[in-house]
């Protein structure tokens, strides 16, 4: 191997240089200015970021286990900029007191769970992708728990780690039958060894219910509210956003690659699991009052109308998901960094809590109902065009039924979207939010959140990038 060849893994390596610096930063930084380690991060990571846009040669390592191109290229520099926007908005609550021991320890968690996405993400065989799952599942655990002063962060730890174990026993049966049945866990052997046996189908059901369990897809969903809402905020939208992200992306490129030939099987079980994932998960964001919850049936629903854009099985629908996957970034991120400047100044997490708050922060309100109108698909936000896309992918594929489903689930969507900002616009309160001016670092996060929310849905060519990096995934 020579340099050339690492080149092609320029994303993992600038990533685990970047987690090391800020490990002997933090390390031999004095403790009167352990805050430095924040902007520094910051700026590594907002580096790394930079260069991932930069042209990268494409290619395979370690015999076909590692493999990029142009399609997961783009998928990683969509979760860097997510994962920029969440160290944007995390500044401010990481410099509480209680924070500052472990300054360190996010970032570096932070990027470790990245660089496991990546790997999974350019994954070319099972070995390769579950080490890349494991990578990015067990520091995210660590996050969740990272508020140890607190029994609920605490809880949420705990929670995640045993339903991922869980989940990756069941993945691992599922890989154990493929390996079993085709003698190989290279994607393309696998893909041409497949016979359409019974134990393959059982494979599929098992990798299905194995992956439902990271996207958070319905009935493997009752681990995701309690977790959003135990762990702190800023770790709740990285879970939310990119570590979804990040399982939407692989879970998509496997069964358009490896159960290719299973597509008439998958394609009942998407259908089925897309009605019920957008359904129950509208249900039961209706009745939450913890904003927290609240976005996390929220983000269950929102995991039901990707499904909508994977049943085609085609470049549409590929397009579709990666675009609605970049929309959602902003959109989920706008909302949360609003939550997370109002939780770290003031303890609020609850709809109640926001009675009046325009009167006493109108910019967080107004960035707060585009976020939520974005999510709900309203026009003209970016919400509007990415769920546009992946009903037309379905209607194009003939699932007219499954679309007007959807509408009408996008409409139950919208009113408890509109209660959040009725609590804000309408509501009395006569002791609201006190006025505040948010840090630096947060206003910036919120910026970019704003300016992709009103962007990305105008400026046509960012969905014509995203579809000339698809060709060829199937």
């Amino acid at each position: 191997m020579n340099l050339s060849d690492f080149l092609i893994m320029r994303h993992e390596l600038l990533l685990t240089m970047a987690a090391l610096i800020v490990l002997m930063v933090d390390l031999g930084m004095p403790e009167k200015h352990k805050l430095s380690v924040v902007p520094v991060s910051i700026v590594l990571f907002f580096a790394v970021t930079v260069i991932g846009f930069l042209p990268a040669p494409e290619g395979t390592l370690f015999g076909g286990m590692y493999h990029t191109n142009s399609l997961t290229v783009l998928m990683k520099n969509i979760l860097n900029i997510g994962l920029l926007i969440v160290m944007l908005q995390s500044a401010h609550w990481l410099s509480l007191e209680e924070n500052r021991q472990k300054l360190g320890e996010f970032f570096v968690l932070l990027m470790s769970t990245l660089i496991g996405m990546n790997f999974m993400i350019s994954s070319g065989d099972f070995l390769m992708f579950y080490l890349g799952l494991e990578l990015a599942t067990i520091p995210m655990a660590a996050l969740a728990a990272y508020v140890h002063s607190q029994n609920k962060s605490a809880e949420a730890g705990i929670k995640l780690i045993l339903i991922s174990a869980l989940s990756s026993g069941i993945l691992l049966f599922g890989l154990s039958m493929i390996y079993g049945t085709t003698g190989s866990i290279f994607f393309d052997e696998v893909r041409a060894g497949f016979s359409n046996e019974p134990l393959q189908v059982l494979a599929l059901i098992f990798f299905f219910t194995g992956m439902g369990f990271k996207i958070s897809l319905v009935p493997f969903h009752l681990w995701t509210a309690d977790v959003y809402e135990g762990a702190p905020v800023n770790v709740t939208s990285y879970l939310s956003v990119v570590s979804k992200g990040a399982a939407v992306f692989i879970f998509i490129i496997i069964l358009y690659t490896v159960f290719s030939s299973l597509v008439t099987i998958w394609k009942d079980v998407v259908y089925f699991l897309s009605i019920l994932t957008m359904t129950v998960g509208n249900l039961f964001a209706l009745r939450q009052k913890n904003l927290k919850r609240f976005l996390a049936f929220s983000s269950i629903a929102q995991a039901g109308f990707i499904l909508l854009g994977i049943l085609p099985g085609s470049q549409l629908g590929m397009t579709s998901v990666v675009y609605f996957m970049l929309v959602y970034i902003f959109s989920n991120l706008g909302a949360f960094g609003v939550i997370a400047a109002i939780s770290a100044r003031t303890g609020k997490e609850t709809m109640d809590d926001y009675n009046g708050l325009y009167h006493t922060n109108p910019k967080l309100s107004l960035l707060m109902t585009l976020a939520l109108f974005s999510l709900a698909g309203i026009p003209p936000v970016a919400g509007f065009f990415g769920k546009f896309f992946l009903f037309t992918s379905a209607a194009s594929a003939g699932y007219y039924w499954l679309v007007f489903i959807a509408v009408l689930n996008a409409t139950i969507s919208l009113y408890y979207y509109l209660l959040v900002v009725k609590a804000m616009f309408i509501n009395k309160n006569d002791d609201p939010i006190a006025h505040f001016k948010s840090d630096f670092a947060t206003r910036l996060g919120l910026v970019l959140c704003l300016a992709g929310i009103v962007i990305v849905g105008f400026y046509s060519t960012i969905y014509e990038i995203i579809n000339n990096n698809t060709f060829g995934i199937n």
